[in-house]
């Protein structure tokens, strides 16, 4: 499974289902520009736990990621190294 191209369709899937015009997605894209809020979000993370089995924010001791790519690599290291 490419992880980044699950977490980009996460992103566009939830930006139509909440009526939200998403910004062009690129690594370097702020989160907070993205056009999502953090209802939509939190909906991305849930359903990304779903999917790969894992949600590297449930340790607590970690900062939320602030750009898409940042995003992207949280999720790739917690697929690899659970």
């Amino acid at each position: 499974m490419d992880i980044k191209s699950e977490i980009l369709n996460q992103f566009t899937e939830v930006a139509k289902e909440h009526n939200k015009q998403l910004a062009p997605l690129s690594d370097n894209l702020a989160l907070l520009n993205s056009g999502l809020d953090s209802l939509c979000l939190a909906v991305i993370v849930a359903r990304l736990e779903d999917i790969l089995g894992v949600d590297p924010l449930s340790n607590g001791d970690t900062s939320f990621p602030v750009t898409l790519g940042d995003f992207v690599k949280f999720y790739e290291d917690a697929v690899v190294r659970p």
